[in-house]
């Protein structure tokens, strides 16, 4: 999925057009909060002229540096087959060490908390966004101010209502709406910047500088604000596999950065003549007869930007199922055309859950702003992190230009994060507690996942000497085909031992079938399937897949019917699996508690029926317990 493959179907405008629409809805509503959240009363910032050009300063400094150096021309090269975001970084950056290795341990610790730091991200973006636009009620009509936040939870609510109807319609708008939002902006923001071309200095990185050594540890307090401006970023790495590296560049450098750069001088150049403007810098931006539009435009903006990051959390959730980090959940396809557009209801219902608490909870943007960023600048400090790594293993760079590099980033990025953490007690906590009870549980179910496979490797029988044997002496052949999933092609499905044992028959057609998550997004078809016949009616068949597809078993059947002339009467065929039960026990592993919890996760995964898509009437489970 690199650029000339999208290039191929599509042409670069229309697909840059698209990008402005899902890439950049996060960093594109941050004005709404970004400048105003800087000049926080709590930071006691005079409101000068000096330090209104500083803090101006900052933030475009900061957008270069982070954003368009960082982001646009270094990590969006480390693509994993034309794939981007904190897990396809992170196989990316696993594929020199052996899997067994320390630093393979640090690398996946180290992506998975990057993507459980996503969802803290993921909760908290739908929340400020939605609640910061409908706050311009208070500007354009004081009246309704008590109605914000009783809005704010009707229109979530209706966000999260329709995914399961898929965004296939809503995407098409997506774009145009985006792009009358940063003309609108940007317009805005030359009509303030040509009454005050004073701000216009604030080019000049001196004036950051200048302000971060007068203010000292005020301003870096300011920082963990700044850093408002930057959500988001990491959405343009994430989204990369959707629209190509091209399209997303120049949607960036053509009208999205120059957009808002020139909105944030613009709020910078009203509060300079305007210091009171600072009660919401964005909305006062605009004249009078504008404000309702504007308030309707940016609710608009920032449910498409609330959109942008739910679909993201189900891409993730699916990639890290794919890669044995979740349980198993049911994926929903809402497009028969685009393969990425997924559903997952479990996610979509617990964000939603969430989001409304926290509604409830924050009550205003104001408050939303200090937990926001925490999560956003953990996940950049990772990602520099396996960047660097990948610089150094997987293109070979020269380690001095590449310590040169990362010094600059992970200086800016620690920066950020740093002045973050001064915000825990105030909200910061919140993404950091999501963070952490997720990180807990993916590292719980992954542990938990390997001490199965041991266990159930000690106990298990290798498989070609035992069909082998089964050939020789063969029990009662009847007709029809059966299918055994088996998670381990080298031993004896338990499910088999269990027929042969109750029913002591074996099917004239039998395939043991394994699916094996690869660490690519996608496969090729012809590279899909691996058929080996070992004689006897017995077959043994492994179905490659990329961390962002979905297993299929009739997509399966279909493709070693075309491919190896089997022929399937879905009537005729059966599929034989495992339901295992985990007990916890005393055994060498994880304490007792944890495997509890494993236990509880494991129990409560999707049936096998329902996430590989086998049809329900033609399975039969046999069970089996597993001590842990």
């Amino acid at each position: 999925m690199n650029d000339s493959n999208h290039a191929g179907k599509h042409s670069l405008p229309s697909l840059a057009l698209a990008a402005i629409g899902v890439v950049f809805g996060d960093i594109g509503t941050s004005p709404l909060y970004a400048l105003k959240e800087a000049f926080s009363p709590s930071h006691g910032i005079p409101l000068n002229e000096t330090s209104i050009l500083g803090v101006a300063s900052l933030l475009f400094w900061a957008i270069i540096i982070v954003v368009s150096i960082k982001y646009v021309l270094f990590v969006m090269r480390a693509d994993n087959n034309g794939e981007g975001g904190v897990l396809a970084l992170m196989a990316l950056s696993l594929r020199p060490f052996g899997t067994k290795t320390k630093a393979a341990g640090v690398l996946m610790m180290l992506g998975i908390f990057g993507s459980c730091m996503f969802y803290g991200d993921a909760v908290i973006t739908p929340a400020i966004s939605v609640i910061s636009a409908v706050e311009g009620l208070e500007v354009a009509a004081p009246k309704l101010a008590h109605l914000v936040v009783p809005l704010t939870i009707v229109i979530l609510i209706a966000l999260f209502w329709i995914q399961r109807h898929g965004t296939a319609v809503v995407g098409r708008l997506f774009g145009p709406i985006m792009l009358v939002w940063f003309a609108t902006i940007g317009a805005l923001g030359v009509w303030h910047v040509a009454q005050s071309p004073g701000i216009i200095a604030a080019l000049n990185p001196w004036y950051a500088v200048a302000f971060m050594s007068a203010h000292m540890l005020q301003a870096y307090v300011v920082l963990g604000s700044v850093v408002l401006v930057l959500t988001g970023a990491e959405a343009l790495y994430a989204d990369m596999g959707h629209f190509g590296a091209k399209p997303i560049r120049v949607a960036w450098y053509a009208l999205v950065m120059p957009s808002l750069v020139l909105n944030y001088f613009g709020q910078a150049a009203l509060l300079m003549h305007n210091p009171k403007a600072i009660e919401n810098p964005f909305f006062l931006l605009a004249p009078e007869w504008a404000l309702l539009p504007l308030v309707v435009l940016s609710t608009v903006a920032t449910v498409i930007a609330s959109q942008a990051v739910i679909s993201g959390a189900y891409s993730l959730t699916s990639q890290a199922i794919q890669l044995g980090y979740v349980p198993r959940m049911k994926v929903l396809h809402t497009s028969e055309l685009a393969i990425g557009q997924i559903y997952v209801p479990v996610v979509n219902w617990l964000l939603l859950a969430v989001i409304l608490c926290i509604v409830i909870g924050f009550k205003s943007s104001d408050n939303l702003a200090a937990a926001y960023g925490i999560a956003v600048t953990a996940t950049m400090v990772i990602t520099t992190v396996l960047a660097c790594v990948v610089m150094v293993n997987v293109w070979n760079w020269n380690k001095v230009l590449v310590a040169v590099i990362i010094a600059v980033f992970m200086t800016v990025d620690l920066g950020f994060f740093g002045a973050n953490l001064l915000k825990v007690e105030e909200g910061g906590w919140l993404p950091l507690g999501v963070g952490a009870l997720l990180f807990f549980l993916l590292m719980t179910w992954y542990k938990g996942r390997l001490i199965v496979k041991e266990r159930t490797a000690a106990d298990g029988i290798p498989l070609m000497p035992f069909l082998q044997g089964l050939l020789a002496h063969p029990p009662h052949r009847v007709s029809g085909t059966a299918i055994y999933l088996t998670g381990s092609a080298s031993l004896v499905p338990v499910s088999l031992l269990h027929n042969l044992k109750h029913n002591k028959v074996l099917h004239e057609r039998t395939i043991f079938l394994t699916f094996v998550t690869r660490d690519i997004p996608y496969v090729k078809d012809e590279e899909r399937m691996t058929v080996k016949d070992i004689g006897g009616g017995l077959f043994l068949v492994k179905a490659d897949y990329g961390f962002n597809e979905t297993p299929d078993v009739k997509a399966v059947l279909l493709h070693m019917g075309q491919q190896h002339s089997m022929t399937f009467d879905m009537m005729d065929t059966s599929f034989f699996l495992a339901r295992e039960t985990v007990v916890p026990t005393q055994l060498p592993g994880m304490s007792l508690w944890r495997e509890r919890v494993f236990a509880w996760m494991h129990q409560n995964a999707a049936k096998p029926t329902d996430f590989f898509a086998i049809p329900a009437n033609r399975v039969v489970e046999l069970g089996t317990k597993i001590e842990i």
